[in-house]
Protein backbone atom coordinates (compact mmCIF):
# COMPACT_ATOMS: atom_id res chain seq x y z
CA UNK A 1 0.00 0.00 0.00
CA UNK A 2 1.06 3.91 -0.37
CA UNK A 3 2.47 5.89 2.45
CA UNK A 4 -0.23 7.76 2.18
CA UNK A 5 -3.22 4.97 2.52
CA UNK A 6 -1.08 3.80 5.37
CA UNK A 7 -1.64 7.39 6.85
CA UNK A 8 -5.36 7.23 6.13
CA UNK A 9 -5.94 4.02 8.20
CA UNK A 10 -4.30 6.42 11.25
CA UNK A 11 -6.37 9.03 10.67
CA UNK A 12 -9.24 6.75 10.87
CA UNK A 13 -8.43 6.12 13.97
CA UNK A 14 -7.81 9.47 14.97
CA UNK A 15 -10.79 10.72 13.93
CA UNK A 16 -12.68 8.27 15.65
CA UNK A 17 -10.59 9.71 19.15
CA UNK A 18 -11.90 13.28 18.08
CA UNK A 19 -14.94 11.99 17.52
CA UNK A 20 -15.35 10.67 21.10
CA UNK A 21 -12.28 13.67 22.84
CA UNK A 22 -12.39 16.55 20.28
CA UNK A 23 -9.69 18.15 22.79
CA UNK A 24 -7.32 15.36 21.23
CA UNK A 25 -7.83 15.66 17.82
CA UNK A 26 -4.48 17.97 16.61
CA UNK A 27 -2.54 15.44 18.55
CA UNK A 28 -4.51 11.97 17.82
CA UNK A 29 -3.68 13.52 14.20
CA UNK A 30 -0.27 14.47 14.56
CA UNK A 31 0.52 10.74 16.18
CA UNK A 32 -1.93 9.13 12.67
CA UNK A 33 0.24 10.53 10.48
CA UNK A 34 3.70 9.58 12.47
CA UNK A 35 2.51 6.28 13.21
CA UNK A 36 1.32 5.35 9.43
CA UNK A 37 4.57 6.53 8.28
CA UNK A 38 6.92 5.22 11.16
CA UNK A 39 7.67 1.68 9.50
CA UNK A 40 8.51 3.08 6.04
CA UNK A 41 11.50 4.84 7.41
CA UNK A 42 13.18 1.47 7.19
CA UNK A 43 12.98 2.26 3.39
CA UNK A 44 17.02 2.60 3.07
CA UNK A 45 17.98 -0.20 5.87
CA UNK A 46 15.48 -3.81 5.42
CA UNK A 47 12.80 -2.35 4.04
CA UNK A 48 10.00 -4.24 5.73
CA UNK A 49 11.90 -5.86 8.45
CA UNK A 50 13.87 -3.31 10.35
CA UNK A 51 10.98 -1.12 11.35
CA UNK A 52 7.82 -3.26 10.38
CA UNK A 53 6.81 -5.45 13.63
CA UNK A 54 3.59 -6.83 12.58
CA UNK A 55 3.07 -8.97 15.51
CA UNK A 56 4.91 -6.54 18.38
CA UNK A 57 3.54 -3.28 18.04
CA UNK A 58 0.02 -4.89 18.35
CA UNK A 59 2.00 -6.05 21.92
CA UNK A 60 2.45 -2.51 22.85
CA UNK A 61 -0.64 -0.70 21.04
CA UNK A 62 -2.77 -2.89 23.33
CA UNK A 63 -2.38 -1.96 26.40
CA UNK A 64 -1.52 1.24 25.33
CA UNK A 65 -4.27 1.99 24.01
CA UNK A 66 -6.25 0.55 27.38
CA UNK A 67 -4.21 3.30 29.31
CA UNK A 68 -5.52 5.93 27.27
CA UNK A 69 -8.85 5.03 27.32
CA UNK A 70 -8.95 5.01 31.18
CA UNK A 71 -6.28 7.69 31.60
CA UNK A 72 -6.53 9.98 28.47
CA UNK A 73 -3.84 12.80 28.40
CA UNK A 74 -2.24 13.98 25.59
CA UNK A 75 0.56 11.75 26.63
CA UNK A 76 -1.42 8.41 26.56
CA UNK A 77 -3.38 9.29 23.80
CA UNK A 78 -0.87 10.30 21.10
CA UNK A 79 1.52 7.18 22.40
CA UNK A 80 -1.67 5.00 21.50
CA UNK A 81 -2.95 6.15 17.88
CA UNK A 82 1.09 6.49 16.98
CA UNK A 83 1.16 2.65 18.22
CA UNK A 84 -2.15 1.58 16.64
CA UNK A 85 -1.30 3.24 13.62
CA UNK A 86 2.47 1.60 12.87
CA UNK A 87 0.85 -1.84 13.75
CA UNK A 88 -1.83 -1.40 11.00
CA UNK A 89 0.55 -0.39 8.70
CA UNK A 90 2.71 -3.60 9.31
CA UNK A 91 0.27 -5.68 9.35
CA UNK A 92 -1.44 -4.20 6.38
CA UNK A 93 1.69 -4.65 4.33
CA UNK A 94 0.91 -8.06 4.34
CA UNK A 95 -2.50 -8.19 2.61
CA UNK A 96 -0.64 -6.30 -0.21
CA UNK A 97 1.54 -7.23 -3.34
CA UNK A 98 4.44 -8.24 -1.99
CA UNK A 99 7.76 -6.08 -1.37
CA UNK A 100 9.22 -6.11 -5.34
CA UNK A 101 10.19 -2.79 -7.51
CA UNK A 102 7.19 -4.34 -9.69
CA UNK A 103 4.79 -6.45 -7.66
CA UNK A 104 2.27 -6.53 -9.85
CA UNK A 105 3.98 -9.17 -11.60
CA UNK A 106 3.11 -11.31 -8.58
CA UNK A 107 6.87 -12.15 -8.39
CA UNK A 108 7.35 -11.74 -4.31
CA UNK A 109 6.91 -14.34 -2.17
CA UNK A 110 7.99 -11.59 0.33
CA UNK A 111 4.69 -9.36 2.10
CA UNK A 112 6.58 -8.00 5.71
CA UNK A 113 9.00 -9.93 8.03
CA UNK A 114 7.16 -11.06 10.94
CA UNK A 115 10.05 -10.99 14.42
CA UNK A 116 7.54 -13.20 15.91
CA UNK A 117 7.33 -15.98 13.42
CA UNK A 118 10.81 -15.51 12.31
CA UNK A 119 10.22 -15.58 8.44
CA UNK A 120 8.66 -13.62 5.81
CA UNK A 121 4.96 -13.43 5.66
CA UNK A 122 3.96 -14.25 2.23
CA UNK A 123 1.82 -11.26 0.28
CA UNK A 124 -1.77 -12.03 0.40
CA UNK A 125 -2.42 -9.59 -2.94
CA UNK A 126 -5.88 -8.35 -1.01
CA UNK A 127 -4.55 -5.04 -2.22
CA UNK A 128 -2.96 -5.63 -6.13
CA UNK A 129 0.21 -3.47 -4.89
CA UNK A 130 1.50 0.14 -3.65
CA UNK A 131 -0.08 2.45 -6.20
CA UNK A 132 -2.89 -0.08 -7.69
CA UNK A 133 -6.09 1.61 -8.77
CA UNK A 134 -7.83 -0.46 -6.06
CA UNK A 135 -5.40 1.21 -3.33
CA UNK A 136 -6.24 4.38 -4.59
CA UNK A 137 -9.87 3.88 -3.84
CA UNK A 138 -8.75 2.56 -0.59
CA UNK A 139 -6.76 5.69 0.24
CA UNK A 140 -9.87 7.74 -1.23
CA UNK A 141 -12.27 6.00 1.39
CA UNK A 142 -10.26 6.10 4.02
CA UNK A 143 -9.73 9.84 3.39
CA UNK A 144 -13.46 11.05 4.03
CA UNK A 145 -13.63 10.56 7.73
CA UNK A 146 -10.28 12.65 8.21
CA UNK A 147 -11.73 15.40 5.57
CA UNK A 148 -14.67 15.78 7.45
CA UNK A 149 -13.81 15.58 10.78
CA UNK A 150 -10.29 17.75 10.82
CA UNK A 151 -9.96 21.49 9.63
CA UNK A 152 -7.22 23.74 9.23
CA UNK A 153 -3.85 22.25 8.56
CA UNK A 154 -4.92 18.76 9.04
CA UNK A 155 -7.18 18.88 6.73
CA UNK A 156 -5.08 20.61 3.89
CA UNK A 157 -2.68 17.76 4.41
CA UNK A 158 -5.23 15.45 3.89
CA UNK A 159 -6.27 17.18 0.73
CA UNK A 160 -2.47 16.78 -0.35
CA UNK A 161 -1.76 13.25 0.18
CA UNK A 162 -4.74 12.60 -1.70
CA UNK A 163 -3.59 14.98 -4.69
CA UNK A 164 0.27 13.03 -4.13
CA UNK A 165 -1.72 9.78 -3.63
CA UNK A 166 -3.50 9.78 -7.59
CA UNK A 167 -0.22 11.29 -8.82
CA UNK A 168 1.49 8.04 -7.80
CA UNK A 169 -0.95 6.48 -8.58
CA UNK A 170 -0.94 7.33 -12.22
CA UNK A 171 2.85 7.30 -12.46
CA UNK A 172 3.68 3.77 -10.10
CA UNK A 173 4.61 1.68 -13.33
CA UNK A 174 6.39 4.55 -14.88
CA UNK A 175 8.36 4.73 -11.30
CA UNK A 176 9.08 1.32 -11.60
CA UNK A 177 11.09 1.82 -15.25
CA UNK A 178 13.28 5.08 -13.90
CA UNK A 179 14.07 3.25 -10.56
CA UNK A 180 15.84 -0.08 -12.71
CA UNK A 181 17.17 2.41 -15.39
CA UNK A 182 18.61 4.63 -12.52
CA UNK A 183 19.46 1.22 -11.08
CA UNK A 184 21.16 0.17 -14.23
CA UNK A 185 23.08 3.48 -14.96
CA UNK A 186 24.60 3.92 -11.56
CA UNK A 187 25.96 -0.08 -12.16
CA UNK A 188 27.25 0.61 -15.81
CA UNK A 189 29.16 3.24 -14.53
CA UNK A 190 31.37 1.52 -11.52
CA UNK A 191 35.07 0.87 -12.92
CA UNK A 192 35.46 -3.11 -12.75
CA UNK A 193 36.81 -4.98 -9.97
Amino acid sequence: MMATTHVFVGLVLAAAVTATTPEYAVPAAIAAIVGGLFPDLDVCARHRKTLHFPVYYWVLALPVSLVAFFVPTTATVAVAVFLLSAAAHALSDHVGGGLAARPWEGSSRRAVYSHYHGRWLEPRRWVAYDGSPGDLALAGILAVPALFVFEGSIHSLVVTMLVVSIGYAVFRRYFAGVGERVLEDSRSRRPDE
